[in-house]
């Protein structure tokens, strides 16, 4: 089968600490379909009870990272409930990437569309190329984002940027994208997967309990949730963890750490 033409189901792969998940329709320059929707879900629980897991990639073949999901189904909710509000089904799938444990990392090495740019930017970091831009045309097709994306481009790029992409939405470069603070990185193409993999090492080297207290904590803050008592017992159990004797008499000995995760 040609690439390019290929139109299959997301997957997701798990090789020691490592986990990605992979989009899998560049015939459609992985626009998200609502069988998509549900597996996405399916594997963010499994990877949320995956304790063993310390990062995950998300990224995607063909030319482009994602389209989004599939407009046509939005309409089709909102005339099917003629009233009342509507649940955005796409927007669950943002949010349980956004809530992983595990620190996430967006492979960006083409074009990312619509609802794709608050999938991305759900994702703790995220690595483009020159070959990478955005292009948020909701105002222009008359679509009203969903609550919870535009509170995270507000939090996240802050109040200016979030205007500007929600409001004129034009097409961006890697190079805008990166000043905004929507890319952490931008690299040759060439160094994407080299760099990502320097990362995904770097971050599977650290401790998780550490890792996934910050990670939850800085999102529980940014979210307006933030509950300290949570955080406090969170605190108390890596004071008392082997890692952390493990990370101390490491650091002492002049060695690399060797994180159990407990």
């Amino acid at each position: 089968m040609d690439d390019e033409k290929k139109s299959l189901p997301p997957s997701l792969n798990v090789q020691g600490y490592l986990a990605r998940i992979r989009l899998q329709r560049p015939a459609h320059a992985n626009r998200l379909e609502p069988e998509d929707l549900q597996t996405l879900l399916d594997f963010c629980a499994r990877l949320s009870r995956d304790t063993t897991v310390r990062a995950v990639v998300l990224e995607a073949e063909g030319r482009h990272f994602c389209a989004g999901y599939d407009i046509r189904r939005i309409l089709s909710i909102a005339e099917n409930t003629p009233v009342g509000p509507l649940d955005n089904p796409f927007e669950a799938v943002v949010e349980a990437v956004e809530r992983l444990p595990q620190p996430t990392i967006a492979r960006l090495h083409g074009g990312v569309y619509g609802g794709a740019t608050d999938l991305a930017l759900a994702c703790d970091l995220r690595i483009g190329t020159s070959a990478t831009e955005m292009f948020m045309p909701a105002a222009q097709l008359g679509l009203l984002y969903y609550p919870s994306g535009i509170r995270r481009f507000t939090q996240r790029l802050g109040v200016r940027h979030a205007k500007e992409l929600f409001l004129l939405g034009e097409k961006l470069d890697a190079a805008a994208m990166l000043r905004m603070g929507f890319l952490n990185e931008l690299v040759a193409e060439e160094e994407l997967d080299r760099r990502i993999a320097r990362l995904t090492d770097r971050l599977c080297e650290q401790a998780p309990l550490a890792i996934r207290g910050a990670k939850q904590a800085i999102d529980a803050l940014a979210r307006g949730d933030f509950d300290v008592d949570a955080f406090k017992e969170r605190e108390a159990e890596t004071l008392r963890s082997a890692d952390l004797k493990e990370g101390v008499a490491a650091w002492a000995e002049k060695r690399a750490p060797k994180f159990q995760g407990r």
